[in-house]
């Protein structure tokens, strides 16, 4: 690299690690820096190699005085993005601390050192579900790349014991495996796909994937008339079973709770000052009747006659 592609390299990078709107330098702070790296040059050339960076397209902005100072406006993200982005990675269960830190400590560096200590974030999160050792996200890549390239994966799939072991499935058994896509509830990573020795679609935990490997096996295709949205909601919400008419009768306080799960469109009707009637279309599963035993009675199924009875049978197994 000649003399003069070096320097602007370096002064470009001096520019976006250390300025920012509130942190401008001048030539003579970029002259002090260059000579550190026993890169001599003048005034007129920083300031002529300046102007060639913002024709290049870099966001140089020049605060005309005496002396002129300059910064870094336009970055590839904006601080309040990079806050955001911080807080998901600090949230998410999916990845694990050490991880964490490193995905961290790379957003810092579209920031300048000077807002990169505002990244450090004091979000509280619950560190006792975090994964230690997991590898998920790199088995999250190899899924996309297989989904993109047609492609089966092979790996073997893992359960929990009492022991705190992991008990794979099968004796070890390799799934052969079509992914279709990738579906993220309740802070995981699910893959949905064609199962070769289940010889249907299924849906797996990502992070009780272990072992995956791409194949050279064209994948199997997706059947005809297959919507990913209504099967993620199929498997993940409520729609498991024959769809029915149910009647809940709610406490006032409950219409968050019934929005969130069934949207702002479910049909509703006040019934008197503290109680007011929904009106569901969903199959009368064992995920919605724990949906509704959550509330501890402030939700009640009052109709059809036959979901009432088959949640009291529910209720009654779990007492046992």
């Amino acid at each position: 690299m000649s003399e003069k592609k070096s320097r602007i390299v370096y002064i470009k990078r001096f520019l976006e690690e250390q300025t920012d709107e509130a942190h401008p330098t001048t030539i003579a702070d970029i002259l002090a820096y260059l000579k550190t790296l026993d890169i001599g040059t003048s005034r007129q050339t920083i300031a002529r190699e300046l102007e060639q960076l913002t024709e290049a397209g870099a966001d140089v902005i020049c605060n005309a005085g005496k002396p002129n100072q300059y910064f870094i406006g336009d970055r590839h993200f904006e601080l309040p993005e990079l806050k955001l982005l911080v807080d998901a990675v600090m949230a998410s269960r999916f990845i694990p601390p050490n991880k964490a830190d490193a995905l961290i400590e790379k957003l810092s560096n579209f920031t300048s050192i000077h807002q990169s200590g505002e990244l450090r974030r004091s979000l509280y999160t619950d560190k006792h579900t975090r994964p230690v050792r997991s590898k998920a996200y790199i088995t999250v890549d190899l899924l996309y790349t297989a989904e993109s390239k047609g492609l089966k994966i092979i790996f073997k799939y893992f359960e929990w014991g009492a022991d705190k072991k992991k008990i794979y499935k099968h004796d070890r058994q390799d799934y052969y495996f079509s992914p279709y896509g990738l579906v993220w509830n309740n802070d995981r990573y699910y893959t949905v796909g064609w199962s070769d020795s289940h010889n249907k679609i299924i849906t797996l935990r990502v992070d009780r994937i272990a072992a995956p490997k791409l194949t050279d096996e064209t994948a199997v295709p997706k059947p005809k008339g297959f919507n990913m949205a209504f099967y993620s909601e199929s498997v993940f919400q409520m729609y498991d079973g024959p769809v029915q008419d149910i009647t809940l009768h709610c406490e006032n306080d409950m219409m968050k709770h019934v929005i969130d799960r069934f949207g702002e469109v479910v049909k509703t009707e006040i019934l008197d000052t503290e109680h007011f009637i929904a009106y569901v279309n969903v199959p009368a599963s064992p995920t919605f009747f724990s949906w509704v035993f959550t509330f501890g009675g402030s939700i009640r199924i009052t109709s059809p006659e036959d979901v009432v009875e088959r949640y009291r049978e529910m209720l009654s197994m779990a007492l046992r």
